[in-house]
């Protein structure tokens, strides 16, 4: 629907009526697939990591303890839905964008609009997020435009603007995922033997990245943070199924480590607490052979005051975990409302990222990481009924509040290694440290997000 504005065009198209044919299409609820996945979950997969002998380490356990983690689809929901404006010109076509692939967009309208990459411009603007959702491999957005343009075929600027609804319910989707842990310490309350397998749809399965990030049935961006953890776990096994949905699915703010941290590091606490070890401690001494990640972890437990007494009524739980390539600990301080909701009071983070070429940036990504997966975690979830998005807006896809955020201290290792990420690495380590404080506060181990399902939020 072309119009002179937004408004006139939302209302006209709003105003169409259209018969979809939608028996091709994923019909399938949450409730379906989670079935699905859990199903799966009880039968061996492709293998991803395989060290020792972890049936024989687990037979031998004096404890072992067993987890089963439920992660939701999440929606990317940046500020910004997406947008695009283009000028298609006789020989030349103009976009203004806010493009994460800038490349990829550029030769997938080139292909649309007949022309030659070189005569396909993007502009980059900087405005109102992403978290992943302008980086798709078909630029599904940006060929929109170029046919619209096509279509219109005369040279006048078009601006192609999705609305809240269209991105929540008719986006792309970091994916949902099922994790089975077993793990197991001996008498000495030293780990001896892991078992963790993981379902989830791929995201780079059908895409130009297929052939270098999938290898031997394993998407490596589903395992990340698991099958590679410097953790010098003994007898661990680690295995994947990528069942194939109809659901859209794209990286969402820190890929697979979304996941894969927050499973291991409430797995690590819970061995800990099995052991009757100290969790910064019990992690340490896993963490011999990473010096760069034990040396965060020290920090952040340093800084929070992690051996000293906890002021009355807060709670403290801490996470660490690598991804980027950059190194980062952070120990969370909550309490519990009068609800029963939780409430993160602050949250101490450290992180080594090299050579800190602009401390200030540095601290606001790791700010701005740490809220971005705090509301995640406290109430984000996109669920299907017969195949429908349930969520539209900020109404039903909640985005963290003011209120919500934690007073956030950031402390930055001076290195002189290479300089490496810090839009991602804030975000998986919040939501195990929070968890292991709530695990704290109140004893019950969060295994299923959001929090909201369980009142906590």
């Amino acid at each position: 629907m072309l119009a002179t504005a937004t408004w006139p065009a939302i209302k006209g198209r709003d105003a169409l009526e259209i018969d979809w044919d939608v028996s091709a299409a994923e019909n399938r609820g949450t409730d379906q697939l989670l079935a699905e996945y859990r199903a799966l979950a009880e039968t061996p997969g492709a293998v991803a990591r395989n060290e020792g002998d972890a049936d024989a380490g687990l037979a031998g356990a004096a404890k072992t303890v067993s987890a089963e983690y439920v992660f939701p689809y999440l929606a990317h929901a940046p500020m910004e839905p997406l947008d695009v404006t283009v000028h298609l010109e006789a020989d030349k076509a103009t976009f203004w964008t806010g493009s994460q692939l800038q490349t990829v967009d550029q030769n997938v309208a080139a292909a649309i609009l007949g022309l030659d990459p070189t005569s396909v411009f993007i502009n980059t603007t900087w405005a109102g997020g992403s978290f992943g959702r302008r980086a798709i491999a078909n630029s599904h957005y940006v060929a929109e435009a170029a046919m619209i343009a096509k279509a219109w075929g005369r040279p006048q600027p078009i601006k192609v603007v999705w609305t809240r609804e269209d991105d929540i319910k008719g986006g792309y989707y970091r994916p949902a995922y099922v994790h089975r842990v077993e793990a197991g310490i001996d008498a000495d309350g030293n780990i001896a033997g892991w078992r963790h397998r993981i379902v989830g749809q791929s995201i780079m399965t059908g895409t130009a990245f297929e052939s270098f990030a999938v290898h031997d049935g394993v998407d490596h961006s589903s395992v990340e943070g698991i099958s590679d953890t410097t953790y010098q776990v003994p007898n661990m096994h680690v295995d994947l199924h990528s069942p194939a949905a109809g659901v859209p699915v794209l990286w969402w703010r820190s890929v697979g480590h979304t996941h894969t941290a927050y499973a291991m590091e409430t797995m690590m606490d819970e061995l800990a607490h099995a052991a009757g070890r100290d969790p910064v401690e019990f992690r340490l001494a896993y963490l011999k052979g990473d010096a760069r990640l034990a040396g965060v972890l020290k920090l952040a437990a340093e800084k929070a005051g992690w051996d000293s007494p906890v002021a009355q009524g807060r709670h403290r739980g801490v996470a660490v975990h690598k991804s980027f390539s950059s190194y980062v600990a952070e120990v969370a301080e909550v309490s519990m409302r009068d609800d029963g909701t939780v409430k993160v009071e602050k949250v101490v983070c450290a992180v080594d990222c090299g050579v800190p070429i602009n401390p200030d940036n540095i601290a606001s990504q790791m700010q701005g990481g740490i809220g971005y997966g705090l509301g995640a975690i406290l109430r984000n979830e996109v669920t299907l009924t017969d195949g429908e998005v349930d969520q539209a807006n900020f109404d039903t896809y909640e985005p963290i509040r003011i209120t919500d955020m934690p007073d956030i201290e950031v402390h930055i290792v001076a290195s002189s290694e290479a300089p490496t990420g810090v839009g991602e690495p804030g975000t998986p380590p919040i939501g195990p440290a929070v968890a292991n404080a709530i695990f704290a506060a109140t004893g019950q181990r969060v295994r299923e997000l959001p929090l909201m399902k369980h009142g906590l939020a």
